[in-house]
């Protein structure tokens, strides 16, 4: 279907909130326009406002900047012409396949004879004849998803969102789905005149859409739209499958900047406070490991994906924790080992802590934490203080995860310890582990 006429724009929208006294950029000033016949994909890492766009085009949620037209029209409330796919099936256990679908149709004020018929006719396109007496129980996970799909539908959508529709099933159901919704949708045979889906897996994005936007998180916001200038059916081992693929990766990756911009600033200093990658050290470990392993210590990003079975968004991840602490450097879609990032593959295991306690001690929100358990008296912190302190600059799920991440890589590090009991973070004694465990057990004790 080739693309026609606009039938929605976002214009200069911004979805903020509030944490304390300061707001919060979810989603800044994002430009998007979407056409009659396109198949488009919003792709980026984790908390760059990906499904908060689609609820805002949807109309389930209210912009708190900006403007979203439909068909030239400001859209106010829910959008009557759209309808949104989640990646949880969403069904109602105590009801039939059909019985499913009817619903969104009674909903819509169809007589009982209409309804069923077309019920029938939408479970058919999809490829669930023969199924309209069973309940979700009974189905495997793609055939729930292939009725929820026939319900958004039912409605006669013309735009269909769709909230990465295939990450809760098996590979080879999503690969199936993939194909039947690519073949309706380029044979005509649903009423959808557009189709706008949220994915974190990028050959899903190049194999599905004729235009890939590109989202960065810190605040979320569009950096840059990739047209996907190849015809269906695609195949993914084609040379100029695999180069798109590489492209949209580099883009996502960008490349490495100097220290002082990658590490941000600590709360309560000026400038760009960077939250932590939410990874393992562990995970970063096995990581380092299989780059050294690769010729010159330099790998193709969008490569590892594959190789390491991971998705796209814990590859970013695993990649932005490597840059942070100084073991590799991207650049070009390639990543490569620094000196630092060698030693650390090829390190045993005290000696790979001993690194890392290094760099990660120079990490603003690190270095932030210690020196707030310096100042105490007992070199002990409660959580709420550091959660409240946190929240100052980050919003509160935000900030309840990086204390997380910090005690999972303070815990790796030896730097610092965390009493789960008490909620209490603690100084780790320098060169003996079991001071701490010692000193735990006699607070634990204490009235």
């Amino acid at each position: 279907m080739a693309p026609t006429e606009e039938l929605l724009t976002l214009d200069r929208v911004h979805q903020v909130y509030a944490s304390g006294e300061r707001p919060f950029f979810a989603i800044q000033d994002v430009t998007l326009a979407l056409r009659e016949g396109e198949f488009v994909t919003l792709v980026g890492p984790s908390g760059c406002g990906k499904s908060t766009l689609l609820r805002i085009i949807t109309g389930l949620q209210r912009p708190s900047e900006g403007q979203v037209r439909y068909r030239g029209q400001v859209l106010r409330g829910i959008n009557p012409h759209a309808t949104i796919v989640f990646q949880t099936f969403a069904l109602f256990p105590w009801l039939t396949v059909l019985e499913n679908v009817d619903v969104a149709l009674k909903a819509r004020g169809l007589p009982p004879a209409l309804r069923t018929a077309r019920a029938l006719d939408l479970l058919d396109r999809v490829g669930l004849d023969g199924f309209e007496g069973a309940y979700p129980r009974e189905l495997s996970g793609g055939m729930r998803q292939k009725v929820g799909f026939a319900r958004a539908m039912a409605v006669d959508p013309e735009l269909l969102c769709l909230d990465e529709p295939f990450s809760a099933l098996d590979v080879l159901s999503a690969d199936a789905l993939r194909g039947e919704l690519l073949e309706l949708w380029t044979a005509g045979k649903i009423p959808t005149r557009a189709i706008l889906m949220v994915t974190h897996n990028i050959e899903e994005a190049v194999f599905m859409a004729d235009r890939i936007v590109v989202m960065q998180k810190d605040p979320g916001r569009v950096v840059t739209e990739l047209p996907v200038p190849l015809a269906h059916p695609r195949h993914r081992k084609a040379p100029a499958f695999l180069e798109m693929v590489d492209r949209v990766y580099a883009t996502l990756a960008g490349q490495t900047q100097p220290e002082h911009v990658e590490m941000g600033s600590a709360p309560g200093e000026p400038g760009l406070k960077r939250a932590l990658p939410d990874t393992t050290i562990t995970d970063l470990a096995g990581f380092c490991e299989h780059v050294a392993a690769k010729p010159g210590d330099r790998a193709d990003i969008y490569r590892l994906a594959e190789e390491l079975r991971v998705d796209s968004d814990h590859l970013l991840r695993l990649t932005e924790a490597a840059e942070l602490l100084g073991f590799a450097t991207v650049t070009g879609g390639d990543i490569a080992l620094t000196p630092l990032g060698e030693t650390f593959a090829e390190a045993g295991i005290l000696a790979r802590k001993e690194i890392c306690a290094t760099r990660i001690r120079r990490l603003p929100l690190v270095r932030w934490l210690l020196a707030m358990l310096q100042a105490t008296h007992e070199k002990r912190l409660e959580r709420g203080v550091a959660q409240t302190a946190l929240e100052l600059d980050f919003p509160a799920e935000v900030a309840t995860r990086q204390l997380e991440i910090i005690v999972n890589w303070g815990r790796y590090t030896e730097l610092l310890a965390y009493d789960d009991t008490r909620d209490l973070f603690y100084l780790e004694p320098a060169g003996n582990a079991s001071h701490l465990l010692a000193a735990g057990e006699r607070t634990r004790g204490e009235p």
